[in-house]
């Protein structure tokens, strides 16, 4: 099922420039990263969780690279336009072979049940 999105047709034209540029560069980064890197990991600073995922990784054996975008308190719209982008709406996002497979959770998921290596030898 295809995530809901507003129309073009639905946001007024003198807007939509400035939406589509919301923060583009932080998007950018991470569309390069996933593009060069087999595993990514984008994060913030401070949040268990996403260091739960990395030691994940690590322990797996799947070298990753990490992008982190502030904590819980600095460049929240940054990380904000990414969750947009995205669809996810929580950090980690962790990146498999350029595909979004979710969160700490997922990645554990992906582990146990040998998709994780499933997916990096493709």
């Amino acid at each position: 099922m295809p995530r809901l999105l507003i129309s073009e047709n639905a946001v007024h034209p003198a807007i939509r420039q400035k939406i589509a540029d919301n923060h583009v560069d932080v998007i950018q980064q991470v569309i390069s990263a996933v593009q060069q890197h087999p595993v990514v990991v984008v994060g913030m600073a401070g949040n268990p969780v996403v260091g739960k995922a990395r030691k994940l990784l690590d322990a797996a054996g799947a070298q990753h690279h990490y992008l982190e975008f502030g904590s819980y308190f600095s460049q929240w719209r940054r990380r904000n336009a990414l969750k947009m982008w995205s669809g996810w709406p929580t950090f980690p996002m962790v990146f498999v072979g350029g595909i979004l497979v979710g969160g700490a959770d997922d990645l554990r998921q992906l582990v146990d049940s040998g998709e994780l290596k499933n997916l990096l030898d493709k």
